[in-house]
C-alpha cells in the first residue's frame, strides 16, 4: 500500500489511466471486429466504411500511447491488405 501522499496520488492516477486504456483497447477491438464482419458481408461500401473507421480508431489509440505506433501501423496495414484482397476477389 502507498505510504506517502505522492504515492497515493500516483496510485489514483494509474487507476484512472488503466481504466482509460482498457476502454480505448476495447474500442479498438470492437472496430476491428466490425471491420471483419463487414468484410464477411461482401459489401464493398460497407467494408470501405468499416476500414476507415477501424483505421481511425487504431491510429487514435496509437497517438494516445495505448498501442505502440508500430503495432498500430502493422494492424492498419493488415486491415487494408485484407480489404484489398476482398475487393480483388469481388472484381473477378
Amino acid at each position: 500500500m502507498a505510504n506517502t501522499k505522492s504515492a497515493v496520488k500516483r496510485n489514483r492516477q494509474s487507476l484512472k489511466r488503466r481504466a482509460r486504456n482498457i476502454n480505448i483497447r476495447t474500442t479498438v477491438k470492437d472496430a476491428v471486429k466490425g471491420f471483419r464482419q463487414a468484410l464477411g458481408s461482401k459489401d464493398p461500401a460497407k467494408t470501405a466504411e468499416a476500414l476507415k473507421s477501424a483505421t481511425r480508431t487504431v491510429s487514435r489509440a496509437a497517438s494516445k500511447g495505448v498501442v505502440h505506433k508500430r503495432a498500430a501501423a502493422r494492424r492498419v496495414s493488415r486491415l487494408a491488405k485484407a480489404a484489398n484482397r476482398a475487393a480483388a476477389a469481388a472484381a473477378k
